[in-house]
């Protein structure tokens, strides 16, 4: 059933659309609610986010007929993502004051999209200490091991272990070969886990 609608897809046809992004909404909203600025989590929902990525999947259909080598679930993914960013800057430049001051106090907050992901994703599976100052000196660790790892080993890790894809799929986003995805997923995989072994140890004491 996907192989006839990708080929439906291929040529253009709306209805294949719309039934393969239904198909995937559930694993583009995961990625949504990895990749969503806790700012911003405050003022969207996901599922809005989803929609006007739909209708923009729509709007640039032509574009992935044109590509025989393009993934649907990649192209939709890259479109979700582009959506995410215009929802954002559109919440960021708009004359709000307490945009930026909308961030909650135990958030990790920062320029690199991924890093934020990933920091306030592990702050959550950490120990859950008594007081604010503790929960801010928590997320600092895990900002300072996060910054540690190589931005390409941070991608590797929000894609294979937060949103899921494939290590052919990580390795097509990445633009590497699958053997060097694979080998840098393992090797930045147990450095996050000996991170959550440290995060354990810090809950017991």
């Amino acid at each position: 059933m996907s192989e006839e609608l990708e080929a439906r897809l291929r040529q253009g046809d709306e209805q294949a659309l719309a039934a393969l992004f239904t198909q995937h909404r559930p694993h583009l909203f995961k990625i949504i609610s990895f990749r969503l600025d806790p700012r911003l989590a405050q003022r969207v929902d996901p599922e809005d986010i989803l929609q006007e990525a739909f209708l923009a999947a729509q709007t640039r259909l032509v574009h992935f007929v044109k590509d025989p080598m393009a993934s649907s679930f990649l192209w939709l993914r890259l479109i979700t993502l582009q959506t995410l960013q215009d929802v954002y800057r559109r919440h960021a430049s708009a004359k709000q004051r307490d945009f930026n001051r909308d961030v909650a106090m135990d958030a990790f907050s920062g320029n690199d999209q991924t890093s934020v992901a990933l920091v306030n994703r592990l702050a959550v599976r950490g120990p859950s200490p008594a007081s604010i100052a503790a929960r801010r000196d928590l997320i600092s660790r895990i900002g300072e091991f996060i910054s540690q790892l190589e931005p390409i080993d941070r991608e590797v890790i929000a894609l294979r272990h937060y949103e899921e894809l494939s290590n052919s799929e990580t390795a097509r986003v990445l633009g590497i070969q699958e053997k060097a995805a694979s080998i840098r997923y393992m090797r930045a995989l147990k450095r996050l886990k000996d991170l959550m072994a440290q995060l354990d140890s810090l809950g017991d004491s």
